[in-house]
């Protein structure tokens, strides 16, 4: 179906825009597939070009090609058809080992427009490998007399292979002497033993030959098989025996070089040299670089040779043979198992993650600050850590999962008070002597503007005289902020207030830019003032006043009653025309009744000068 196309060029661009989308969005996948090893040339896998949308014809032009990592060579796509197929011999135990996962990584590169695709083929383990045994021939040496019932282990085979391929079960040729018994260890491996079923008699059969078969549980099964030949002994016809075939012992990690593990001790019944013994060490599991066991040959006391590490090992098994020097000789075999303890020799681990630094002094209590995580190698009660912070600070510690720890806020902060906190993280074990490890953190308190400026003092009385010139300087105010930076930054202002003084009905003013400090006046020049202006009316009235005035000023103050301070007079007018005079806390008096206080008048400044009116110690008399 073909639809006609009316777009411009722009309608053009985002059709090809959404095109390549698409085919980038197709790219971001990922194929699988899987085959089995040892698959044939041409062995199809899967149709690869098909699975991640590209047409057959535009594989060569946008040179469509395959990378893998490490063997290149093992599977190749046809340009063809785009099937991907097995090229060369895949072998799973080279390729990945003993690994339960085994995959081919393939990375597939096409051009114009450039695209990334990722294929994953799974290489599946088939039963290719039969079990083997390390020699073709097992030597084994048994007394004529050795009693029924008796055990003689021999070697197990092994299989490369893994899961059920690699599971071995063990077949012993037809005889009337032995029986085979498997016997799994702890790491769920078997091992195959003889048991004695019938009396052996050297003089009548002085050897036999069986062959031990070994299956693995693959579908078809594949077998290995070694042939035993088994000796019969004559004369030294009883083996050294341990007083029991296992022993047990615990020894502390990080012990000296050369601690004395155990002393065994094994016993032959024969006589002369076939009841002398010899001590080896036939096996240790698991294989250590770091820690191995010695023996003493002569009297079967085993030592450690090197260091036992808890965190490497927590036990060994050690197989001892003991050998009498008979001719032949004959073996007993015990295990010793060392369990290793643990000590507290690893100190804990303390990571500290900060979240959110610095700390707002504002922040609410339980703000988490930063995370914590401890841990600790040792196990059990060596392996316990907890975690503490340093006292007397307003974090505390809440544990949130196991191991992990949050600094949270506990009480409010003042940024004024303490701007920064150095805290220690302290992780203890629970080993005796305990081990502790420590991490710092320094907490930052952040500044909130939460302090008003303030002045050295509420109030400042200061006495000024007129006339200034202009920028002259009259007083200097300082007032601190206690925030910090931008916060305890103080920008000044003058907010103008003028005190009224009445006078006849009319007010003049008086700026509060300078402040005039309150000046004890003298009543006693009041009066003076008011007499000369009522002279002018009555000479009678004047006469009066006076022999008042004589009368109560000439007579002695009470105590308490009239202050002894001198009285002062302050000229504050601009214009030189008024006098402004204030008395506070000064007793004057003032005929009978109390002490007046708290007076003020206002005189031209007629004859005096302003700085006669200034000058405070200017006396009138009563």
């Amino acid at each position: 179906m073909v639809f006609p196309w009316s777009g411009g060029p722009g309608a053009r661009r985002l059709l090809l825009s959404l095109l390549l989308l698409a085919a980038g969005e197709a790219g971001s996948g990922q194929v699988h597939y899987s085959v089995s090893e040892e698959a044939k040339h041409g062995t199809f896998v899967g149709r690869m070009a098909q699975d991640l949308g590209l047409e057959l014809a535009e594989l060569v032009p946008r040179l469509f090609r395959v990378a893998s990592k490490g063997r290149g060579d093992l599977l190749e796509v046809n340009l063809q058809n785009g099937i991907l197929f097995v090229n060369s011999r895949i072998d799973r135990e080279e390729l990945c080992g003993r690994s339960a996962e085994c995959s081919i990584h393939l990375e597939v590169i096409v051009d114009r427009p450039l695209q990334v695709f990722h294929v994953e083929v799974e290489v599946r383990d088939i039963n290719d490998n039969p079990p083997v045994f390390r020699e073709g021939e097992q030597t084994v040496f048994i007394s004529e007399s050795a009693p029924l019932e008796s055990h003689f282990p021999l070697e197990g085979a092994s299989d490369a292979d893994i899961g059920v391929n690699s599971l071995l079960a063990y077949r012993l040729s037809l005889n009337e002497y032995f029986t085979l018994k498997i016997t799994t260890k702890n790491d769920k491996s078997v091992l195959p033993e003889l048991v004695l079923r019938k009396s052996l008699d050297r003089e009548e059969t002085p050897e036999l030959n069986l062959l031990l078969t070994a299956l693995d549980g693959g579908k078809p099964e594949l077998t290995g098989s070694v042939q035993i030949q088994i000796t019969i002994l004559d004369v030294n016809d009883n083996a050294p025996e341990f007083d029991k075939p296992g022993y047990k012992v615990a020894l502390f990690e990080n012990v000296p070089n050369d601690t004395r593990v155990i002393q065994l001790k094994a016993s032959d019944l024969d006589e002369g040299l076939n009841r002398e013994i010899s001590y080896g060490i036939r096996m240790i599991l698991p294989v250590s670089e770091k820690c191995m066991f010695s023996i003493n040959p002569e009297t079967g006391e085993i030592r450690v040779y090197g260091k036992l590490d808890f965190e490497e090992n927590s036990e060994y098994e050690i197989q001892v043979n003991a050998i009498d020097k008979g001719i032949p000789s004959m073996a007993g075999h015990c295990t010793v198992l060392v369990e290793v303890l643990d000590l507290n020799d690893n100190a804990p681990e303390v990571m500290v993650t900060s979240l959110s630094l610095p700390v707002r002094e504002d922040a609410q209590v339980g703000t988490v600050i930063a995370l914590i995580s401890v841990s600790d190698l040792d196990s059990g009660a060596n392996g316990q850590v907890t975690c503490s912070v340093t006292p007397h600070v307003p974090f505390k510690l809440v544990s949130t999962f196991k191991n992990y720890y949050s600094l949270v806020l506990d009480s409010a902060l003042d940024c004024e008070k303490a701007a920064n906190y150095e805290l220690v993280v302290i992780a203890r074990d629970g080993g005796s002597p305990s081990l502790s490890a420590t991490a710092s953190v320094s907490v930052e308190v952040a500044d909130v503007n939460d302090n008003a400026p303030a002045f050295a003092q509420p109030e400042y009385t200061v006495f000024v005289k007129e006339n200034n010139p202009p920028g002259c300087h009259i007083f200097t105010v300082s007032a601190r902020d206690a925030d910090a930076q931008e916060n305890a930054r103080v920008s000044y202002s003058l907010v103008e207030r003028r005190l009224s003084l009445v006078e006849s009905g009319q007010a003049p003013k008086a700026s509060s830019r300078t402040s005039v400090g309150a000046a004890e006046t003298a009543l006693v020049d009041v009066n003076v003032y008011l007499i000369i202006a009522i002279c002018a009316v009555s000479s009678l009235l004047v006469l009066t006043l006076l022999l008042c005035m004589v009368l109560r000023c000439s007579a002695p103050p009470t105590e308490g009653a009239c202050g002894p301070g001198k009285p002062t007079l302050v000229c504050s007018s601009a214009v030189e025309s008024w006098s402004y005079s204030q008395q506070r806390r000064q007793r004057v008096c003032s005929g009978e009744g109390p002490p007046k206080t708290d007076l003020m008048a206002f005189s031209p400044c007629l004859s005096q000068s302003r700085e006669d009116c200034l000058n405070p110690s200017s006396e009138v008399s009563h």
